[in-house]
C-alpha cells in the first residue's frame, strides 16, 4: 500500500466549468453518451449529496460547533450549497462571500430573484472619491460562485463622489503691511 499524497486543490468554478464542456462535448457526438454521461454525474451527485448530509447531522451531534469552520472552508461551502444542504440562507451566503472580498468594500443594493442579478455598490476607498476599482466584479463574482451559485449576474455601481476636497494654503502676504 502506497503512502497517501496530499490532496490537490480543487476549485469548485473550475470543477463545474471542466465538467459542464466535457458534457458538451459528448452531447456534440453520441446522443447515447451524452444521456448515460448525465446520468452518470446525477447519480454521484445523488450519492455524494446523500453523503454530506449524513455528515453534517453527525456533525450537529458532536459536542461544540465544527460548522463555522465547514462553513469557512470554500470547497465545503460550494459542496454543501451544489446539493443545497447549506445552512445558511441566500442572504447570509452573500454577505459571506463578500466579507471574503473585504477589499473591494462592497455593498448589496438588490438581488433580482428571477433574473439571478445581483446589484452591489462600491463604497467609496480611502475616501479619495475613487470607487474599489475595476477587480471588484470578478472579484464578487468568483466569491459568489462558490458560496451563492444562485447569483449568476453582478453588476457593481460606484458610490456617488463626496464633496470635492479643497486645498487650502497661505495666500499672499497683505500689501501695504510690513
Amino acid at each position: 500500500m502506497s503512502a497517501p499524497t496530499a490532496a490537490r486543490p480543487v476549485d469548485a468554478e473550475r470543477t463545474g466549468r471542466r465538467v459542464e464542456e466535457v458534457l458538451d462535448r459528448l452531447a456534440g457526438s453520441d446522443p447515447a453518451a451524452a444521456a448515460a454521461a448525465e446520468e452518470l454525474v446525477r447519480s454521484l451527485m445523488d450519492f455524494y449529496g446523500a453523503g454530506l448530509a449524513r455528515t453534517l447531522h453527525l456533525l450537529a451531534d458532536a459536542p461544540g460547533d465544527p460548522s463555522a469552520r465547514l462553513l469557512g472552508d470554500e470547497l465545503v461551502a460550494s459542496l454543501l450549497v451544489l446539493h443545497d444542504l447549506h445552512p445558511e440562507d441566500r442572504d447570509t451566503r452573500i454577505a459571506r462571500a463578500l466579507d471574503s472580498v473585504r477589499e473591494h468594500a462592497l455593498d448589496v443594493v438588490e438581488f433580482d430573484e428571477e433574473s439571478g442579478a445581483l446589484t452591489l455598490r462600491a463604497r467609496e476607498a480611502g475616501g479619495c472619491g475613487c470607487g474599489s476599482g475595476a477587480g471588484a466584479r470578478e472579484a464578487a463574482r468568483a466569491a459568489l460562485a462558490c458560496f451563492a451559485p444562485e447569483v449568476t449576474d453582478v453588476e457593481v455601481q460606484t458610490a456617488p463622489a463626496g464633496p470635492a476636497l479643497l486645498q487650502i494654503g497661505t495666500g499672499p502676504a497683505p500689501t501695504g503691511t510690513r
